[in-house]
């Protein structure tokens, strides 16, 4: 007679068990997207920190004068490899969509400002090895997830 109450502990010993695994695989998943967030936060810092160091002009879209676009060149590249660096977290599924989305336009967008194009240009030319994932984007007019590569 005492068979239906040990069957009974046993049943809700099992659901109170899954419930727990279920809990911990939620909490899990939720900790994991958090820290892509943090992740993909910490590179949108670093390019307001890049943004902050280029001359408002450049950023406004209008032309630089010559002797500040080489003093912003150093800057300049560093968004380049910025950018580089994310094309390849992209390729390496470390970005999600969203995000890539967003700084995939933002890529495009600077890259048709004046300043961005002339500097990338001397970029490309006196650094021919360097920055292969963007060039390989910009070849397919920013039409293409690096993803899919």
């Amino acid at each position: 007679m005492e068979t239906p109450w040990i069957d009974i502990l046993n049943a809700a010993a099992a659901v109170a068990t899954a419930a727990g695994v279920m809990i911990a695989v939620w909490q899990i998943k939720l900790q994991i997207k958090q820290q892509v967030t943090d992740f993909e936060d910490d590179l949108d810092r670093e390019y307001r920190e890049i943004a902050l160091a280029l001359p408002i002009e450049a950023l406004l879209g209008e032309p630089l004068p010559s002797e500040k676009q080489q003093l912003a060149l150093e800057q300049f590249h560093r968004y380049f490899d910025l950018a580089n660096q994310q094309v390849f977290l992209r390729q390496t599924n470390r970005i999600t969509d969203a995000r890539w989305g967003i700084w995939m336009d933002e890529m495009q967008i600077n890259l048709a400002k004046p300043a961005f194009g002339v500097a990338w240009g001397e970029i490309k030319t006196r650094a021919p090895g360097e920055f292969i994932l963007f060039r390989r984007l910009e070849s397919t007019a920013f039409d293409t997830d690096p993803r899919e590569w």
